[in-house]
């Protein structure tokens, strides 16, 4: 990726403490209900660029990103932190920049929701927009003649700017496959042909040429890896490729649409060009210094020159909040808890003095439960399972990562890669974690971890249902554990199942004892709760709600509840029952919040939403909390 720079935001790991969080301004709504605030009141950056700008100051470019999507432009004076903000010229739609280039002449591209943009740093303004086929870019290059490209998620669009002369050419999709295709590398020769290499289900090189728009396949079947395609454009004017990046590894010879195996031992020489994916990081100035720290959490910006002196300034920029991915109920009774994501925050709402405090985050805490003093978190990347004890004071950064509070107690990836559910069994020691795996597989695993003696055990969808993935899971009679799968791949795979099922397994044995495709042309188990009488409620396809009975095997009733009450709430790790005081169970829509007669099964509308339900949910102190947007509102029972 050319010259491109990586570092470190210092906004996650490596606070120990908690941090005051000041939420926006609560917005007035229904007097059942109330909005706490923004959970997690910051933005991430989807790649940063430090250059000159019309005046030669030093400044940073920083792409900003909340719950709305790559929202703005943001411009750091870096010797003032004087800081200038410019919205994107398009609705974002909740997308955000997945790749981005700096020019030789000074400017700012990207392309995200169908809409490719220039940011002219001279003119201190977007200069040019322009719609395309879907969606965003994952790579970009610039040729020879200072043209900018990009290759787009998920169907290999490819697109043309010439800044000379404003051109814009949009030509559709040039490659075909029955997974989305990922294209993080993107390169010129100097006879004007594009490469692009792909993955992630199955990689690829792929050779365009523009004017006849001809479009060569360069590896074949047998070639083809799981993963990534690397390429590079180098400064003689080829471009070198590899089936998957390995320094190691063969490599090929791409030049004027064709490919040319060269063995391994080639050494590259990179003509450079800044780009990169969303972890873009240029930080260099030309006269040697450079950014050594952007914190957007703090609002802390660092520069150093080429002599080692620093010059620390203070920033600000306005933000709508980070995406949350559900909350729960801490356990000692006081308060909803939760992790934001991009920046990535566990966060508390302590409900008594209505007061938030976050830290950072072992990653994206999807999905959580709770057990005595712990808090289980599932957390994406790497399918880490997590564990937090409430009673010990934080900890991070520890000389044994064992002394760290929380810490991660496992990492499943492949097998899992974005966990879906994490549950603990009766038994009051074995914790289960099941998703979806690793980007370009099918089927994700399940993980046994015994936390009094941290044995475990990962299973793979080949001991429960080839192909498929946990989305769902309860406990229910005789230590026995009730699953529900869906028949999503991981992100960028191949969907080979057709039918999703729900099955019994034993947490002892770690054998499923038995499984069935109980509900017709189900596609995903959404959630499942287990009644007193060992009963189980579910909902698949967010809309049809069911009740079953593990001791027959059989579904006693079913319904599409969709027309009468809409979709239930989904996110990635849906929290749509929610167990109230005693008996009661209540259901959390999209734009409703419903409870469940436990004796006929019959849903019972409590009130409509002001805003749509994001993401569930929990009860404390007779509310039922949950997410919409990026804030935290409740509903008094």
């Amino acid at each position: 990726m050319g010259i491109t720079k990586f570092f470190l935001i210092a906004t996650t790991f490596l606070i120990p403490v908690f941090l005051s969080a000041q939420p926006q301004q609560k917005e007035t709504v229904n007097a059942a209900f109330t909005d706490h605030g923004p959970a997690s009141p910051y933005s991430t950056t989807r790649g940063t660029v430090a250059a000159l700008d019309g005046e030669g100051r030093k400044v940073v470019l920083s792409w900003l990103f909340d719950v709305r999507g790559g929202y703005a432009l943001l411009m750091i004076d870096a010797a003032t932190g004087k800081s200038e903000v410019f919205p994107m010229p398009f609705n974002p739609g909740g997308d955000c920049p997945y790749a981005s280039l700096f020019s030789s002449r000074g400017k700012l591209y990207t392309l995200f929701n169908s809409n490719f943009v220039e940011f002219d740093l001279g003119k201190r303004a977007f200069t040019f927009h322009h719609k395309t086929a879907p969606q965003m870019a994952m790579g970009m290059t610039e040729d020879d003649k200072g043209k900018i490209w990009a290759v787009t998620y998920p169907n290999s669009g490819v697109v043309c700017f010439d800044p000379a002369t404003a051109a814009f050419t949009d030509y559709g999709f040039i490659n075909k496959e029955n997974w989305a295709q990922y294209q993080r590398y993107m390169a010129t020769d100097d006879r004007g042909w594009v490469y692009v290499g792909l993955g992630n289900t199955n990689s690829q090189l792929i050779a365009f040429n523009p004017e006849s728009r001809q479009v060569n396949k360069l590896l074949q079947p047998d070639e083809r890896k799981r993963g990534m395609a690397y390429l590079y454009r180098n400064k003689n004017g080829k471009v070198y490729g590899q089936a998957l990046a390995d320094k190691k590894g063969a490599w090929y010879e791409l030049y004027n649409g064709a490919i040319k195996a060269i063995g391994t031992g080639h050494q590259p020489e990179e003509k450079p060009v800044i780009t990169g994916s969303q972890a873009l990081r240029y930080l260099s100035f030309p006269d040697g210094s450079k950014v050594t720290r952007l914190d957007l959490i703090n609002k802390v910006m660092t520069t150093e020159d080429a002599r080692g002196k620093k010059n620390t300034v203070n920033f600000d920029y306005p933000s709508e909040g980070s995406w949350v991915m559900g909350v729960g109920t801490s356990p000692d009774q006081r308060s909803v808890i939760g992790g934001g994501s991009f920046p990535m925050r566990q966060f508390n709402y302590s409900v008594s003095d209505d007061k938030w405090s976050t830290i950072g985050a072992l990653g994206q805490y999807n999905a959580l439960t709770t057990s005595g003093q712990y808090v289980f978190f599932g957390s994406y990347p790497s399918g880490d399972l997590v564990i937090w004890d409430t009673k010990k004071p934080f900890k991070a950064n520890g000389a044994d990562a064992k002394d760290n509070n929380p810490r991660v107690l496992f990492k499943c990836t492949p097998v899992i890669h974005r966990p879906h559910r994490v549950l603990v069994h009766p038994d009051g020691k074995t914790v289960i974690l099941g998703g979806t795996p690793e980007y370009g597989y099918t089927g994700g695993g399940l993980l046994f971890y015994d936390i009094s003696t941290n044995e475990h055990v990962l299973l793979t969808d080949n001991d429960i249902e080839k192909d498929q993935s946990t989305m769902s899971l309860t406990n229910i009679a005789s230590g026995k554990v009730l699953g529900g799968t869906t028949v999503a791949p991981g992100t960028g795979g191949e969907r080979k199942a057709n039918l999703a099922l729900l099955y019994i397994i034993d947490p002892v044995s770690k054998k499923v004892e038995w499984k069935a495709p109980v509900i017709p042309g189900a596609q995903s188990y959404t959630d499942l709760t287990t009644r007193k009488d060992g009963k189980v409620y579910g909902v698949a396809d967010r809309k049809t709600f069911f009740l079953f009975d593990p001791a027959t095997k059989k579904i006693i009733f079913q319904k599409d509840v969709q027309k009468d009450y809409g979709y239930s709430v989904s996110d990635q790790s849906p929290r749509v029952f929610i167990n109230g005081k005693q008996d009661d169970l209540y259901m959390l829509f999209e734009h409703a919040i419903a409870q469940v007669d436990q004796k006929s099964g019959d849903i019972r509308i409590l009130s409509r939403t002001p805003q749509a339900i994001r993401a569930g949910g929990c009860f404390l102190k007779g509310r039922i909390y949950y997410v919409s947007g990026s804030h935290l509102f409740s509903y008094e029972l």
